[in-house]
């Protein structure tokens, strides 16, 4: 099944989703040739291995708190709170609760 994507014009709402995040998926919201948008959901104690993007990224708490790791420098992300990163940076994510996220990319082809 092909996952749905946003329209251009089409709103969707980024409002926490509270008591029910552990109990949702990460989703893509839309992607171009040139960018992606991701609702990035993490339960507490969940990782996303260490990797890199050749685009640059930001990541966007929306609820909760995550612990991303950048070249070794750790920092924790909070609701309300946004982190740009440059292209082919290495970097780690760690749900310290459960959270969510908006996560954009620029994608380089």
């Amino acid at each position: 099944m092909a996952i749905s994507h946003l329209s251009s014009g089409e709103p969707i709402s980024l409002m926490p989703y509270g008591k029910t995040v552990s109990g949702e998926r990460s989703v893509a919201l839309f992607k171009s040739e040139e960018l992606e948008v991701i609702r990035l959901v993490l339960a507490a104690g969940k990782t996303f291995p260490s990797h890199s993007v050749p685009g640059e990224i930001t990541l966007q708490c929306l609820e909760g708190s995550i612990e991303v790791t950048t070249d070794g420098d750790v920092q924790t992300l909070s609701a309300n709170q946004l982190m740009f990163l440059a292209g082919g940076v290495d970097h780690g994510l760690l749900a310290l609760t459960d959270a969510s996220a908006l996560l954009t990319i620029v994608l380089h082809r």
